[in-house]
């Protein structure tokens, strides 16, 4: 019979006389299992107990734990080799901790625990509290290793036992705790990494772990000291590297170089390009001043009064300079009649063949002007009726840069007819011959002009 169960009162003869019975018994068991043991290995066990595959061998079982209310009417369980006894609670039982090795699985005990069951009366899974207070308190079965739990499991204690559970992280497959892989359910945003009981959550570059250890959210580059030389915008996932006006971005995504603005174009400026960091700048020739940004303008010396002309001088201004003019021109048999105009009175002999006066004139032109150019007018100030003009360069044109094209009887032009350079000056006398058939009246005047030739084409 499996189970021993009394309801009745017991005297203590009787009690005495079932004690050394059940030490008899706890004695002699182990001799008898030792006897019959052999050493073939067994996979089907006895009643009460049952096969332990990792330790290939039958062990107890505790059917104190297994079987509810194994013992009625107050009684207490008592697991022994092979099935359970219920006992009054004032019973006392006296149990060899040893079991030889090759026996038959025993009730889990551990020989640094011991519990003195003659003088316990609490239930199965507990003992007496240590400071005799009459209360009984749970035994940790896992603090002191008397549970059977495998190695991949967790041994959790309960009130008057244990149960063997998977840490978090892992399944029960058959007996075993097997490693649940997280990756497979798609808990990452980006990327997954399985690991023992547990995964980790990882983001691609660019990107961090949010606070939820799972979703990934774009990182901040520029706000991070992203290594962008000049301007930085963030993107998702990623950044961009700008440059200001100016500079262009290096092959390496980073850096920004100057543009040399002058290199591409030579008409940038009028004159003279100078590049600069980030940007350039337009410079003007000696005698010149930036018009805007980019053009070339005369500084007229005459008239800021930068000059060095004395009060017997005249300033005359021309491009990229100026020329300072003796106001008395005039050499005899001339005499000067006003600023600029000198006569031969023709009561002297000497201005019998001269033009009988002599204009002064200034004027300045580019370099390489466009040909064939009008640059002067020649005007008659005074006209005799039945007087014919004609108008011809006395001196000066050795070259035949210049010629006159007579517009009418009292004007002509004069053309500049090939392209001159600069600086230099030409002067030329542009000679008015009148003639009067009817009178047989032929004179002649002359305008001296000094044309100034700048150096440069503006």
């Amino acid at each position: 019979m499996k189970s021993i169960q009394s309801t009745h009162l017991y005297s203590q003869a009787d009690l005495q006389m079932m004690h050394f019975i059940l030490l008899l018994c706890v004695l002699l068991v182990p001799s008898f299992q030792q006897e019959t043991d052999e050493a073939n290995t067994f996979t089907e066990c006895t009643d009460g107990y049952e096969w332990d595959a990792e330790r290939q061998h039958c062990k107890d079982i505790n059917e104190c734990v297994t079987i509810p209310d194994a013992c009625k009417g107050e009684m207490k369980c008592i697991n022994h080799y092979g099935g359970y006894l219920c006992l009054p609670r004032s019973a006392s039982v006296i149990s060899d901790t040893h079991t030889d090795p090759g026996t038959a699985g025993a009730p889990n005990t551990n020989t640094a625990v011991e519990i003195d069951q003659r003088n316990n009366p609490c239930p199965n899974g507990y003992q007496p509290d240590s400071q005799g207070l009459g209360t009984c308190v749970d035994v940790n079965e896992c603090e002191y290793e008397m549970d059977d739990c495998l190695p991949s499991q967790e041994c959790v204690n309960i009130p008057g036992g244990f149960h063997c559970k998977c840490p978090e992280g892992y399944r029960k497959i058959g007996n075993e705790c097997v490693d649940i892989d997280e990756c497979r359910y798609r808990y990452c945003q980006h990327r997954c990494v399985n690991s023992p009981g547990s995964f980790t959550c990882q983001c691609e570059p660019g990107f961090q772990l949010a606070s939820n250890n799972r979703s990934c959210v774009d990182v901040n580059e520029c706000s991070m000291g992203a290594p962008c030389q000049q301007r930085c915008y963030n993107t998702y996932g990623t950044f961009l590297c700008r440059c200001n006006q100016g500079f262009e971005l290096d092959n390496d995504g980073y850096t920004c170089n100057d543009i040399d603005e002058c290199s591409y174009s030579s008409y940038l400026c009028q004159y003279q390009c100078v590049n600069e960091p980030g940007r350039f700048s337009c410079v003007c020739p000696d005698g010149y001043q930036l018009l805007g940004t980019r053009l070339c303008q005369d500084i007229n010396e005459c008239e800021t009064g930068t000059d060095t002309c004395t009060d017997t001088q005249t300033c005359i201004n021309f491009h990229g300079g100026y020329r300072c003019v003796e106001q008395n021109l005039c050499i005899e048999p001339y005499i000067q009649v006003s600023d600029n105009r000198c006569m031969c009175p023709g009561s002297n002999p000497l201005c019998r063949d001269e033009p009988g006066s002599i204009v002064y004139r200034h004027m300045s032109i580019t370099s390489d002007r466009s040909v064939p150019s009008d640059i002067f007018q020649i005007q008659a100030t005074s006209v005799y009726p039945g007087a014919y003009n004609t108008f011809q360069i006395r001196s000066g044109n050795e070259q035949g840069d210049f010629y006159i094209r007579q517009i009418n009887n009292i004007s002509a032009m004069l053309v500049l007819a090939r392209p001159v350079k600069g600086p230099q000056e030409f002067v030329l006398d542009l000679e008015m011959l009148t003639a009067n058939s009817l009178l047989s009246y032929r004179s002649s005047s002359v305008l001296r002009l000094t044309i100034f030739v700048g150096a440069h084409s503006f």
